[in-house]
């Protein structure tokens, strides 16, 4: 249990982050996140919120607009980034064998979500782990129309930087004493986030258990 929150509390250490790479890591890690098949790892969703989180208590060397505008860019470029691989690279991907950095599952949960939702999983795929990630590289292998897809990648952007790093940014502001809770904040996003994906992936097994007890019975 000790190591487990040691090892949260490097995740958390978002001031070390900074401090380490400077304002444009978190730029870096933003665009990674957000259209580099191997950056799904990445820690987006809280590393936004800490960012905020920090930059009310002025240890963050950059106005809030400033922060804002530039990790949105920065949402922007990686989107972009990940439908110009999945445009050049096709269906090569679903071919592609899992290795470190790459799983070939990732790639169809995305391609799951992007079926349900449509072009809508290009804004809300941004609020999920993972289909962040390969949500845009999934409309590329699909070629879905670029108009389209810039749309949706500048809504998506905002919305997902807007929501998470003015959230810390005003709670910072409202209870500055949040700074020392970190790690219970990261562990909440942690959970919250993961919900959606870990219902999915029971509501697939499910579905498959139901299809191979149909199969059965026809047997």
């Amino acid at each position: 249990m000790e190591s487990f929150w040691e090892h949260l509390q490097n995740l958390t250490d978002a001031q070390s982050i900074i401090s380490r790479g400077g304002f444009y890591l978190l730029l870096v890690v933003v665009f990674a996140e957000t259209g580099l098949f191997f950056g799904f790892f990445l820690p987006g969703d809280y590393l936004l919120f800490m960012a905020g989180l920090l930059c009310s208590a002025g240890k963050v060397d950059v106005s809030i607009s400033t922060l804002v505008l530039s990790l949105i860019g920065a949402g922007i470029l990686g989107n972009f980034t990940g439908y110009w691989f999945g445009y050049r690279t096709g269906p090569v991907l679903f071919n592609k064998n899992d290795s470190l950095f790459f799983k070939k599952r990732y790639v169809t949960l995305a391609s799951e979500f992007y079926n349900k939702y449509g072009g809508m999983a290009l804004i809300l795929g941004r609020f999920f782990p993972i289909v962040r990630t390969f949500a845009p590289i999934f409309a590329g292998v699909v070629k879905v129309d670029i108009k389209r897809f810039t749309l949706y990648n500048f809504i998506g952007s905002i919305t997902w930087v807007c929501t998470f790093t003015l959230s810390g940014f005003f709670l910072g502001k409202r209870f500055p004493q949040l700074e020392n809770y970190l790690q219970y904040i990261v562990l909440g996003l942690i959970v919250v986030t993961s919900i959606p994906l870990i219902a999915a992936y029971i509501r697939k097994k499910f579905s498959e258990a139901k299809e191979k007890d149909k199969e059965k019975e026809i047997k």
